[in-house]
């Protein structure tokens, strides 16, 4: 349903300090290299001093188990704690826990909220789920308008999938309702997110 890269923590990892970069970094090339016992004794002290990259990692490495054990709710502390700070990756991630409910109790309108901070930032990821959300009706009601114009947001940036989710929610609308779609599109991304029928 996502796709998580480490690559947007790097680049926010510039912003630290040397020591905390080199720490930082520390931890991402051990990550990379599947040495996740270092990468969480590198990232670990650093979430705990508020970097927002280390517990978006943090929130991974517990998702997925690597080196420890699967913790969904513990995840879920790591990417909320990202996320508040305003981490467009935690705030899609985290969405995606509470939509399938991992670690906390389901809830499409709390994983609604989440996505819309992560794609109002750009996140292809939160944009295309949040058509997907449309589509299906699940914790909004259901509009093919709202989620082909998501759809078509996410494409165009770089989702590579959602032309083709775009393509099969335009197959099920009327010309006039594509091009309000197609219209709201544009209005929300040239607004910087801002206006994007909501």
């Amino acid at each position: 349903m996502r796709f998580i890269t480490l690559a947007l923590a790097t680049v926010l990892s510039l912003a630290f300090t040397q020591v905390t970069a080199q720490d930082f970094n520390k931890g991402f090339v051990a990550y990379t290299t599947g040495d996740y016992a270092t990468a969480l004794q590198e990232w670990e002290p650093l979430a705990e001093q508020g970097n927002a990259s280390a517990q978006l990692n943090l929130g991974i490495i517990y998702e997925r188990g690597k080196d420890v054990l699967v913790d969904y709710a513990e995840a879920v502390k790591w990417y909320q704690l990202s996320a508040e700070q305003g981490n467009s990756q935690a705030q899609d991630n985290l969405g995606a826990m509470y939509y399938q409910g991992y670690g906390v109790l389901k809830d499409a309108t709390e994983a609604v909220k989440w996505w819309r901070l992560s794609a109002e930032q750009g996140d292809a990821s939160a944009q295309r789920n949040l058509g997907a959300i449309h589509a299906n009706g699940s914790g909004v009601l259901q509009d093919n308008v709202a989620a082909h114009m998501w759809y078509n947001i996410a494409s165009a940036n770089g989702y590579e999938k959602a032309g083709e989710y775009r393509d099969e929610r335009a197959a099920l609308m009327t010309g006039s309702d594509i091009s309000k779609a197609t219209a709201m599109a544009r209005e929300c991304m040239s607004s910087g997110y801002k206006k994007c029928g909501y």
